[in-house]
C-alpha cells in the first residue's frame, strides 16, 4: 500500500499504542457486540465461506489495469486497518497474518442501505471481517474488492493501535501480538527465525544426523555450568531440575549406538537477564561419533554459512563495521591472544597474582578467590573477545573452562575446545569431548567439590551419566550453538526481539 490508499486516506499521525480514552472505546465495542447478537449475527462464528488468501488474490492479478473488473469473484477474511466510511461508498484495507492486504470497496449499489449501515455502525479498525465479492482494480490501480456480502469473523473489543505508531520496546515485548499486528518488522523477525532454524537442520540432516527429543525435566543438571531452575515432581515426592543443556542425553545416545545425534530444543539457566541473556533461550546441540574439534568447526561454518544464503547475505553490517563470512575464520589461542592483547606474554604457569594485577590495569573487575584458570578466561573475555569481529575460533583453553572436553593430545596444561567469536560475541562452542569415565568421574567430582562450597553454577556428578561412559564411548565431537544468537547475528537485533514471547517480570497493577 502507498502512503495514501485508493480512498484517498491518509495514515493516522504517530501517537501512543494505545488511546487514552481506551477503556471508554472499549464499553463502545462491547455494545457493538451486543447489537451484532441482537441482529442475529455473531460476533465470533465458528467458520466463514472463504475461498482465497488476500495473498492469493494479489498473486493471481498482481498487474491489473486500473478501473477494470475481472468477473471472478471470491470470499478473504482479513483484520480491518484503515477504514473510510463515506455516504454511499466505503473503504476499507485488510491485512491477513503475513502482512499482505487488499481493499475492500462497500457501496450502496451492492450491499443494500441496511448492510451499509450496519458496516458503518459495527466495524471498528482491528475488527476481521469476511467480504465477498468480485476482484476489481479501482480508478486509481488499486486492487480490490467490490463487496455485495460481508459479515463479522471476530470483533476486537479492545482498541488496535496506530497502524504507524512507534510502539515502545516495552509494548513491543509485552504485547507481541500488538508488536506482530502493526510492525512488519517483527513479522518478518519470526519468519527469519524460522526460515535460520530450518537451514540449520537441514544442513545437519544432510550429514545424517538424527533429531531427537531429551528429557527437559532433570534428576540431575549437567552439559554446562549455570545456576538451575528447581522444581518438585510431586508423583515421585523428588526434587528436580530444569534442564540447563542437552548434553548429557545427547552423549548417552551416542553411546547408544545414534553415532550422529542433534537436538534444537529450550533450557533454562537461572541467571541475569541483558541485552545477550535470557533465562529461557534455545539451543543446537550436536554430537557426532569419530569427530574432533577441528570436524566440528567445519561443520560449524557450513550451518553458519548455510544459514547467511538463506537469509541473503555473507556480510553484517554492525556499528563496530562488516562482518565478511567470506573471508578468513581465523584460529587464534587463549593464551597467545591475551599476551597480544596485554602486551606481555601470559602462560598455564602465570601466577595469578600477576593475572589479577593485569586485570586491574586493563579496567577488569577482579576477584581473589579465583582459580589461576579461571582469571586467564574471564580477562579473554573481558579484554579480547569484544574485538574479534570476523569469525574466530578461540581455542586452547585451560581445562576448567569446560569440564567435559577431552585434555589436548599435545598439552596436558589445556583442552580441545574452541567458541566461535563473531561480532565480539560467543555464537556457539564445540569440543573434542571427552570420553575417559575415570577423567570425567574426576572432573564432575570436582565440580561437585566447588557446588559444596557455595559455586551455585558448578555441575553435579550425575552416576547415570558416567556409568553410560563405561560402556564405552566413541571418540566424538560435539556442537553447542545458541539459536537467539544466530538470529541476532543475522538481524542485528537484541535478544528480546530475537525470541517471539521473552520472559519479561510481571506487570504492575
Amino acid at each position: 500500500m502507498t502512503a495514501e490508499n485508493a480512498a484517498g486516506e491518509r495514515p493516522a499521525p504517530k501517537g501512543p499504542a494505545e488511546p487514552a480514552d481506551a477503556s471508554e472505546q472499549m464499553h463502545i465495542r462491547r455494545d457493538k457486540r451486543e447489537k451484532l447478537l441482537a441482529n442475529g449475527e455473531p460476533p465470533y462464528p465458528v467458520t466463514l465461506p472463504r475461498t482465497h488468501s488476500l495473498a492469493e488474490v494479489r498473486a493471481k492479478y498482481p498487474d491489473l489495469e486500473p478501473d477494470t473488473a475481472t468477473g471472478e469473484k471470491v470470499g478473504v477474511v482479513g483484520r480491518v486497518v484503515f477504514i473510510r466510511n463515506t455516504g454511499k461508498l466505503c473503504f476499507a484495507t485488510l491485512q491477513e497474518g503475513d502482512g499482505t492486504r487488499l481493499q475492500a470497496m462497500l457501496s450502496l449499489a451492492n450491499v443494500g442501505e441496511q448492510r451499509l449501515a450496519d458496516w458503518k455502525a459495527l466495524v471498528d479498525l482491528g475488527d476481521h471481517v469476511f467480504v465477498s465479492g468480485e476482484v476489481i482494480s479501482s480508478r486509481r490501480g488499486e486492487l480490490s474488492v467490490m463487496v455485495d456480502e460481508w459479515r463479522m469473523a471476530s470483533k476486537a473489543l479492545r482498541p488496535m493501535p496506530t497502524l504507524h505508531a512507534d510502539l515502545n520496546e516495552e509494548t513491543r515485548v509485552r504485547q507481541r501480538y500488538v508488536d506482530l499486528m502493526v510492525r512488519e518488522e517483527a513479522r518478518r523477525m519470526v519468519y527469519t527465525r524460522s526460515r535460520i532454524t530450518k537451514s540449520v537442520r537441514d544442513t545437519l540432516d544432510s550429514h545424517g544426523y538424527v533429531e531427537v527429543e531429551t528429557p527437559m525435566l532433570n534428576l540431575v543438571h549437567g552439559g554446562a555450568t549455570a545456576r538451575p531452575f528447581e522444581t518438585h515432581l510431586n508423583a515421585f515426592d523428588q526434587h528436580m531440575t530444569l534442564r540447563i543443556a542437552t548434553e548429557l542425553y545427547l552423549k548417552r545416545a551416542v553411546v547408544g549406538g545414534i553415532e550422529r545425534v542433534y537436538e534444537i530444543g529450550r533450557v533454562f539457566r537461572n541467571e541475569g537477564v541483558d541485552s545477550t541473556h535470557s533465562p529461557e533461550f534455545t539451543t543446537l546441540e550436536c554430537y557426532e561419533a569419530y569427530a574432533d574439534q577441528f570436524t566440528m568447526a567445519d561443520r560449524m561454518k557450513e550451518i553458519i554459512l548455510n544459514v547467511a544464503d538463506v537469509v541473503g547475505t555473507r556480510k553484517i553490517e554492525t556499528p563496530e563495521g562488516t562482518i565478511d563470512l567470506d573471508g578468513e575464520w581465523r584460529w587464534l589461542g587463549v593464551y597467545p591472544g591475551l599476551s597480544e592483547a596485554v602486551g606481555e606474554e601470559v602462560t598455564p604457569d602465570t601466577p595469578l597474582e600477576r593475572l589479577l594485577e593485569i586485570g586491574d590495569a586493563h579496567g577488569v573487575k577482579t576477584d581473589p578467590l579465583w582459580t589461576q584458570e579461571k582469571a586467564v578466561i574471564e580477562l579473554f573475555g573481558e579484554i579480547v573477545e569484544p574485538t574479534l569481529l570476523n569469525p574466530t575460533f578461540v581455542y586452547d583453553y585451560p581445562p576448567s573452562a569446560q569440564p567435559l572436553a577431552r585434555p589436548h593430545r599435545e598439552d596436558p596444561r589445556l583442552i580441545e575446545a574452541w567458541d566461535l567469536i563473531i561480532g565480539g560475541m560467543e555464537r556457539g562452542t564445540a569440543f573434542s569431548e571427552l570420553i575417559d569415565p575415570v577423567i570425567q568421574r574426576e572432573r564432575l567430582t570436582e565440580q561437585s567439590r566447588l557446588a559444596a562450597e557455595g559455586d551455585d553454577e558448578a555441575m553435579a556428578l550425575d552416576e547415570d551419566f558416567l556409568r553410560a561412559l563405561e560402556y564405552g564411548a566413541p571418540p566424538m565431537g560435539g556442537i553447542g550453538l545458541g539459536i537467539d544468537r544466530l538470529v541476532m547475528l543475522f538481524t542485528q537485533a537484541g535478544i528480546r526481539e530475537t525470541i517471539l514471547f521473552p520472559l519479561l517480570k510481571p506487570e504492575a497493577n
